[in-house]
């Protein structure tokens, strides 16, 4: 797709992280460690929950990275950086998942040094669904019952979900990312909306697990 110069410009102006790509794309290789420190443990999130364990998001937050800076020479600000990365992102772990001979499963397990920001994930997945609990939750508890709930989705709608929620992203960057029309990234995130509210709301209320 052709990216008009008055477009590029616009980009360039409103978005650092195009400025960045930008000087990416003349060999400066500050500029690229500066995208990944401010997109890494972000990257890893969303990837993680995409495929489902840590260690394998961790490695495919690493090809992307490697995508990127492969295609700096080819690189034109036709979108927020964001939504740019995202789409490699988004292909990356689509390949990893087509790849794999097993169903992937969401990794519920709790690490020390975890720092994926799970009370922002809680308020996440809460606010997407519309559930609030009406009794007192542990912190932890809470943390593991989002993360299934969000293993729940489908994959579409988790990857839509991450996006609008975690990244902030707009309905027209989401589109843009999923290679989906606005329209369709509205469609799709009111049904996730009322899949996490199915699964949350009994848990939240009284405590009765999906399972159960």
């Amino acid at each position: 797709m052709t990216v008009s110069e008055s477009s590029a410009q616009r980009y360039e102006l409103q978005d650092p992280d195009v400025r960045l790509m930008l000087e990416v794309r003349d060999d400066n290789a500050a500029a690229f460690d500066e995208l990944m420190l401010r997109y890494q443990n972000r990257l890893v999130t969303v990837l993680e929950h995409l495929v489902g364990r840590r260690e394998q998001a961790e490695d495919l937050a690493q090809e992307v990275f490697l995508r990127v800076y492969r295609a700096r020479k080819r690189y034109v600000a036709g979108a927020k950086f964001s939504t740019w990365l995202y789409t490699i992102a988004n292909h990356v772990a689509a390949n990893a998942r087509r790849s794999s001979s097993r169903r992937p499963e969401v990794n519920l397990t709790v690490r020390p040094n975890d720092s994926t920001g799970a009370s922002a994930l809680d308020k996440m997945a809460l606010a997407a669904s519309g559930a609030m609990p009406t009794r007192q939750l542990d912190k932890a508890e809470l943390r593991d019952i989002v993360r299934a709930a969000l293993g729940e989705l489908n994959e579409r709608q988790r990857l839509a979900v991450l996006l609008s929620k975690f990244e902030d992203m707009s309905y027209a960057d989401i589109a843009a990312t999923m290679e989906m029309s606005p329209q369709a990234v509205k469609s799709l995130l009111s049904r996730a909306r009322v899949n996490l509210k199915q699964i949350l709301e009994p848990y939240l209320q009284n405590g009765t697990r999906p399972s159960e």
